[in-house]
């Protein structure tokens, strides 16, 4: 198509001029260079006080009707502005939790051709920066006793093989339903549920030769129950010992004079 021709007898080309190129060009620049100021400047914290204010009065919660509910907030603005609010990204417990649940993800692949029809009695919990194994009902002790059962010994060996690569301290709990202990050595199933708890700890030491310093005991009986004691199903939930690997600071070692008095 030929351009359209001028009076005078020049060509008028179609489109925008060439120029508008160069001018569209420097507009961007010019509005890239404003954005940059804008994310430069500061806050007036005074002004900006002053419009959280009004917005509180705005759209805060009233005061002036009694009433008995606790309040889900005191206000929406807050009239001054705390950083210590802002989440903080904590990196060190980051690649806990990613540790844990890498521990967790190998515990279940090492433990998966060794239970044997124990799949419902073993359970793998990863939660924040701990890692919480479960052995539930009777899988590891007899009703009453605390005695690891037999066929228990290579699912706690693999269990201890892994721990004892980690860095963090481990917690062996004992728990118990609420049913009452009769007969036995144990009077109660506070001390029943400890002396499970340090069974298993043995084992860990003897056994598998795990640092005596990262191993602790506790007994809680029947007083923390995660099932209802109301049903055989619940009670046997709530019968476990569970080994905890957790991310808390190692304690500090006591110093002892030798030297004598």
């Amino acid at each position: 198509m030929q351009p359209d021709a001028l009076p005078n007898g020049a060509a008028e080309e179609k489109g925008a001029p060439k120029w508008v190129v160069t001018f569209g060009d420097l507009m961007s620049l010019l509005l890239c260079f404003f954005v940059l100021l804008l994310s430069f400047s500061e806050m007036d914290r005074q002004k900006y006080k002053m419009v959280a204010g009004s917005m509180a009065q705005a759209f805060g919660v009233q005061r002036k009707e009694r009433v008995f509910e606790s309040p889900r907030g005191a206000k929406m603005v807050a009239l001054s502005f705390d950083q210590d609010m802002v989440p903080k990204f904590d990196k060190k417990e980051f690649i806990a939790t990613q540790v844990m649940e890498s521990l967790g993800e190998e515990l279940k692949e090492a433990l998966e051709g060794k239970l044997r029809g124990l799949e419902d009695q073993i359970e793998i919990e990863v939660k924040g920066n701990q890692t919480i194994i479960r052995l539930l009902g009777g899988a590891t002790f007899d009703s009453g006793k605390a005695r690891i059962k037999p066929r228990l010994i290579p699912i706690l060996r693999e269990i201890g093989k892994r721990l004892k690569g980690t860095d963090g301290d481990i917690i062996i709990a004992g728990h118990t339903d609420n049913v009452p202990v009769r007969g036995g050595p144990f009077e109660s199933n506070l001390k029943l549920s400890i002396a499970r708890a340090a069974e298993v700890a043995e084992y860990m030491i003897g056994n598998v030769k795990i640092p005596p310093d990262r191993i602790s005991t506790m007994g809680f009986g029947e007083y923390r129950p995660t099932h209802t004691n109301e049903t055989p199903e619940g009670r046997e939930k709530n019968r476990r010992v569970e080994i905890i690997l957790t991310a808390m600071p190692q304690p500090v070692k006591p110093i002892f004079d030798n030297s004598g008095s």
